[in-house]
């Protein structure tokens, strides 16, 4: 096998700033051009880590690269922002949810200040439900997820936030997972149903159970994010 080529980020960065100012393709993108290619280089991906090998994955994690900072050069074009304050965003983020490791929210302690949390995926929504001042487990899911990954998104946040909503949790495998769902998908056609319309009404009922238990008639004001941030306070 080849030797892979190599560059630093710096290359790529000056390479897109050439292209958007000389290649008449590149330069006419914009945010919503590039939507339909974020999400064509983002399901390759996911293909690459699913059946490719390592030759693809680093491809494809390449397209997907070009794509953000291509997004970024469009926006530093605009005055509005550029590769380092997306890159300056999520480093900062990440040290201010990993406060064993940051406890300054900048620093690395020598060692992790503290037992990391019981339960780090309630730490982490708890941290962000403070952030973004979330007033329901159901805040930040993004709407153009499909309609079987935002069923997911539904489900997973119902129990990390522990609403009091019943949900199924008999044991099944994964095969067990593609073959029921393919089957459901293929009984809906059978009949004339649409399968991804149905479950998107099936997800929206189960969000209207999951508003109506963080917000009951007639109780105080209280809801699962507000659960989340108490736990938060009391992690410290």
């Amino acid at each position: 096998m080849s030797e892979r080529p190599r560059a630093d980020l710096e290359e790529l960065v000056d390479l897109v700033a050439v292209l958007r100012d000389r290649c008449p393709w590149d330069a006419r993108q914009t945010h919503r051009s590039l939507v339909t290619y974020l999400i064509e280089e983002t399901g390759e991906v996911v293909d690459a880590v699913e059946v490719g090998t390592d030759e693809d994955l680093v491809e494809e994690l390449g397209d997907l690269l070009l794509q953000v900072v291509l997004h970024a050069r469009i926006a530093e074009q605009q005055g509005r922002f550029d590769i380092r304050d997306v890159a300056g965003g999520i480093v900062t983020k990440l040290r201010r949810r990993h406060p064993q490791f940051f406890p300054d929210g900048t620093t690395l302690a020598p060692t992790p200040v503290g037992p990391p949390p019981d339960d780090l995926d309630r730490s982490w929504e708890a941290r962000k439900a403070v952030e973004k001042g979330r007033h329901s487990s159901l805040d930040g899911i993004a709407e153009s997820l499909s309609a079987l990954a935002r069923a997911v998104k539904v489900i997973a946040r119902v129990r990390k936030h522990r609403v009091a909503v019943d949900l199924p949790t008999e044991a099944l495998t994964a095969e067990q997972v593609g073959d029921q769902i393919l089957a459901l998908a293929a009984r809906a056609q059978a009949h004339g149903i649409d399968a991804d319309q149905a479950t998107r009404e099936a997800v929206r009922r189960l969000e209207e159970r999951v508003r109506g238990a963080e917000h009951p008639a007639g109780a105080p004001a209280q809801n699962s994010a507000q659960d989340l941030a108490e736990d938060l306070r009391r992690l410290g």
